[in-house]
């Protein structure tokens, strides 16, 4: 998986999807600093998730990043999404293997070196640990350091992505430390204070 320093970005969809989230999108995919954009729907029917989906897919393949789906490997089958994020309760690697094939696979590895090894022996694409912040998006369960960071990076060159409460005033930190992705939600969907456009374009 080759990865450009410029497209750091890792975008997770809000839990709603509302009547701006297309166009709002669009505009965020036009600015090239996205790599992936992940579809994480917990309370939709599969066929909500499915009109949903080829709606983003069609977005995201038209500026060249990477679809993902949360959780659901069928759906990502069903989809021909680019890949699929597996946490840790949900389907094993291997069995997801045989669903979507060669596939992009990414790992939850929550603060745990352990689950990292786990991950890589099992051929993961892609190992996300977090949260290194503390986040409204998601209920926070497990902390994790920049150590962590540097840890990960000298058993593996696989790529890493950094999740949980990533905004303005700490995202750097993450990219200096090793980290090559930021998974951002929050900041950019619930912002206060910035238009989603707004937001991404404050990530340098």
């Amino acid at each position: 998986m080759r990865f450009n320093k410029k497209k750091f970005i890792y975008i997770i969809s809000p839990l709603k999807i509302n009547k701006t989230f297309y166009s709002d999108l669009i505009k965020i995919l036009k600015q090239k600093k996205v790599s992936f954009f992940q579809l994480r729907l917990k309370r939709q029917r599969f066929e909500k998730k499915l009109i949903i989906g080829k709606k983003i897919k069609k977005i995201c393949k038209k500026y060249g990043v990477k679809f993902l789906v949360n959780d659901d490997v069928y759906l990502a089958k069903k989809l021909s999404a680019d890949g699929c994020h597996l946490g840790q309760k949900d389907m094993n690697i291997s069995k997801a293997r045989k669903i979507i094939g060669k596939k992009i696979i990414g790992i939850t590895c929550h603060n745990s070196i352990k689950l990292a090894k786990k991950a890589i022996k099992n051929r993961a694409n892609y190992l996300a640990f977090g949260a290194f912040n503390y986040s409204r998006t998601k209920k926070v369960k497990y902390m994790a350091s920049i150590n962590l960071l540097q840890k990960a990076r000298k058993i593996t060159k696989l790529p890493i992505v950094a999740i949980g409460g990533i905004n303005l005033r700490n995202y750097q930190k993450l990219l200096l430390n090793k980290a090559n992705f930021l998974a951002i939600s929050g900041y950019i969907w619930n912002n206060k204070k910035l238009k989603p456009f707004d937001a991404i374009k404050k990530l340098k």
